[in-house]
């Protein structure tokens, strides 16, 4: 696991200087921490606030320990439950200002257990938009195939079949590539494809931003951004697993939560007006072949 979290470190700074450049006001807080007992291990939190772009954005690493396996990180490895475990990853969440720009998810992630009976990889990335512009759907998912090659349309349908508010039978975005328990081939092969992901994300995510940043925007859509965040919130909360993780396993629960945007709004039985671009979104939404 050495070197996945010396990668990792490098990431999460790749990660912060480019963002920081891309939102040109405000840096991000760095807090590092470190933990003995519960789920032990360090990291650094990492959450810029307030910004020219970004309302909210997290880029944050952790390396933690833990002495049993959780349910939420054995669902297809039944078998490894209950046994002693490190986890390491860096995970991204984007909150941008302008409803014109997309909320954005990232996260790459290593998990083995003490003995070396398990080890998996875990990884992706997917992009929630508040308004439908295809061409940015387009280059998102022509990005994200360059990335993972031959494995795209596979990554692609688990990214597809996972963000999704099953309770609303609603994609939460448009998508792009996830991959969870990566253990098929070798080690090298399967560390090569999840540093692919990391290494692409922000390829595939600031062009849109650069494209949509200064879009005038007024009350309508701020409401419809922050009502369309619920979803966002009701997704993390209920289906993600990495949530669910840091939860059962009784993680870091301020770096758990970075991922919340900072403001969100739910309306009783809300349905936008028919035609509008607000309307649109739901079809947009719908799982095609943007590449």
């Amino acid at each position: 696991m050495n070197d996945v979290v010396e990668y990792l470190k490098s990431l999460q700074q790749k990660l912060l200087t480019r963002l920081e450049a891309l939102d040109g006001r405000q840096k991000f807080l760095r807090d590092p921490w470190q933990r003995t007992t519960g789920l032990a291990g360090e990291g650094i939190t990492a959450v810029l606030e307030q910004g020219a772009v970004f309302e909210r954005a997290g880029a944050s690493f952790s390396d933690v320990r833990g002495a049993t396996l959780p349910p939420s990180a054995t669902a297809r490895q039944p078998h490894l439950a209950g046994k002693p475990f490190r986890a390491a990853g860096v995970s991204v969440v984007l909150h941008p200002n302008n409803p014109h720009v997309p909320t954005s998810h990232m996260n790459v992630r290593a998990f083995s257990t003490e003995d070396g009976a398990g080890w998996w990889f875990g990884g992706g990335y997917d992009l929630t938009p508040y308004y439908p512009y295809e061409e940015d759907a387009e280059a998102w998912h022509r990005t994200a195939r360059q990335a993972t090659g031959a494995r795209y349309p596979e990554l692609k349908a688990a990214c597809d079949a996972y963000f999704v508010n099953k309770h609303r039978d609603e994609a939460r975005g448009i998508g792009g590539v996830f991959v969870d328990d990566l253990n098929d081939g070798d080690r090298a092969s399967c560390f090569a494809l999840i540093r692919s992901i990391g290494d692409s994300f922000l390829d595939a995510y600031v062009p849109i931003v650069e494209r949509r940043r200064d879009t005038p925007f007024g009350d309508r859509e701020r409401q419809w951004q922050l009502y369309r965040r619920g979803r966002y919130v009701e997704f993390n909360l209920v289906w993600d697993r990495g949530t669910l993780f840091g939860l059962q396993s009784k993680g870091r629960i301020e770096s758990i939560l970075t991922s919340m945007p900072p403001l969100v709004r739910w309306a009783y039985d809300h349905h936008p007006e028919a035609g509008s671009p607000e309307a649109k979104l739901a079809e947009f939404l719908k799982p095609r072949d943007w590449a």
